[in-house]
C-alpha cells in the first residue's frame, strides 16, 4: 500500500467524519500513550487534510483561501485545522498568511521521515528480515535508493531473471559473484559474459558442487580450463547470493527451498562496501574448484569415444 493510500484510509475528523475531535487529542484524552508527543502525532496522522496543509505550509506561507485550493478542502475544514496548528504552536499568522514555525517544521520533517521508514519496512521488510537474520551489520540506511525485485506466485522466476539480466548487461571487466545454487540459466549467462571478454570470479556452496559437476559437465570443464573463470568452493553453507561489478552490488535472498526470492541492487557506497566485505570474507576461506573436483572425471569426459 502506498503512502497516499494509507492516508486516504485515515478518518478525516476535521470535516466531521470518523474519529473524535482533534482538540480532544491535544488535551491528552486520546488514551494512555505513554509519551507526551503521542497526542500531537496522533492528531496529525488522523487526517490527510492536516498532513496536506502542513506540507503546503512547509513549502511556503499561504493564506486560508490558497490552502483551500491547494489541498482540496472546504474553507471551514482549513480554518479548523489551522486553529489546531496554532494551538500546538506549529504555525503562526503574519500579514494574513500562515507560516510554519521551527516546531512545525520539525514535526513535519519527523512525520515525513516516519512515513519513509514505514514505506521502507513494507517494501523491504521480508528482505531485511532474511539478510539481518544472517548478518546484523547489513547497512539498512542504504535501502532507500536501491531497487528490489521480488519473486511471487505471478512471477516465481523474477529474482532469477534479474540476476541473469545483471550478468548479461554488465560491461565491467571483472564480475564477482556468490551463489548457494548453480542453475543452467546462470551458467548460460556466465558463458556469454566470458565470451564478451569479462573475467568472472564465483564462489559456490560446497554442498552443491558434486551435483553441479554431474549436471553441468561442459560448464565445469570450462570453469577449470578458462583463465578468465575462477570458481571457488566455500567450506561452509552459503545462505545468500552476492553480485558485484564496477557499478552495482546486489544481494540475493533465498527462501527455505533455496530458491532466489529477492534481489536488492544498489550503487550506494555503504552497500558496495558491505558486499565487498562479505565477498572478501567468503573468498578467504574458499578453495579453488580444482581442489575439490576429481580431475580424472574431466579427462574422461574429454577423451574421444
Amino acid at each position: 500500500m502506498t503512502r497516499e493510500e494509507r492516508e486516504r484510509r485515515r478518518p478525516v475528523d476535521d470535516a466531521g467524519h470518523g474519529g473524535g475531535s482533534g482538540h480532544a487529542g491535544h488535551a491528552g484524552h486520546g488514551g494512555d500513550s505513554g509519551h507526551a508527543g503521542h497526542a500531537g502525532a496522533q492528531y496529525l496522522a488522523g487526517s490527510p487534510a492536516r498532513v496536506a496543509i502542513l506540507r503546503a505550509l512547509r513549502t511556503e506561507p499561504r493564506r486560508p483561501a490558497a490552502l483551500t485550493d491547494a489541498v482540496d478542502a472546504t474553507r471551514t475544514t482549513v480554518q479548523r485545522i489551522l486553529a489546531g496548528f496554532r494551538d500546538r504552536n506549529w504555525v503562526i499568522k503574519r500579514d494574513g498568511a500562515y507560516h510554519v514555525t521551527s516546531s512545525g517544521r520539525r514535526v513535519h520533517d519527523a512525520y515525513e521521515d516516519l512515513l519513509t521508514a514505514v514505506d521502507c519496512a513494507e517494501r523491504y521488510g521480508s528482505f531485511i528480515a532474511e539478510v539481518e537474520r544472517l548478518d546484523d551489520e547489513f547497512p539498512v540506511e542504504g535501502l532507500e535508493s536501491g531497487a528490489l525485485t521480488v519473486a511471487d506466485d505471478r512471477d516465481p522466476l523474477a529474482a532469477v531473471d534479474r540476476v541473469v539480466d545483471l550478468l548479461r548487461a554488465s560491461d565491467s571487466d571483472e564480475i564477482r559473484s556468490v551463489s548457494p545454487i548453480v542453475t543452467q540459466r546462470y551458467n548460460e549467462a556466465a558463458a556469454e559474459t566470458l565470451d564478451d571478454g569479462a573475467r568472472i570470479e564465483l564462489i559456490v556452496d560446497g554442498d552443491v558442487v558434486e551435483a553441479s559437476v554431474a549436471d553441468f559437465g561442459p560448464e565445469t570443464d570450462r570453469a577449470l580450463a578458462d583463465d578468465d573463470a575462477a570458481v571457488y568452493v566455500a567450506p561452509e553453507p552459503i545462505e545468500y547470493g552476492l553480485f558485484r561489478d564496477d557499478d552495482v552490488a546486489c544481494v540475493v535472498a533465498h527462501d527455505e527451498r533455496n530458491s532466489p526470492r529477492c534481489v536488492f541492487e544498489s550503487s550506494e557506497p555503504e552497500i558496495l562496501d558491505w558486499v565487498d566485505d562479505r565477498y572478501a570474507e567468503l573468498r578467504a576461506s574458499a578453495v579453488p574448484l580444482s581442489d575439490v573436483v576429481d580431475l580424472s572425471d574431466v579427462v574422461e569426459r574429454n577423451e574421444p569415444s
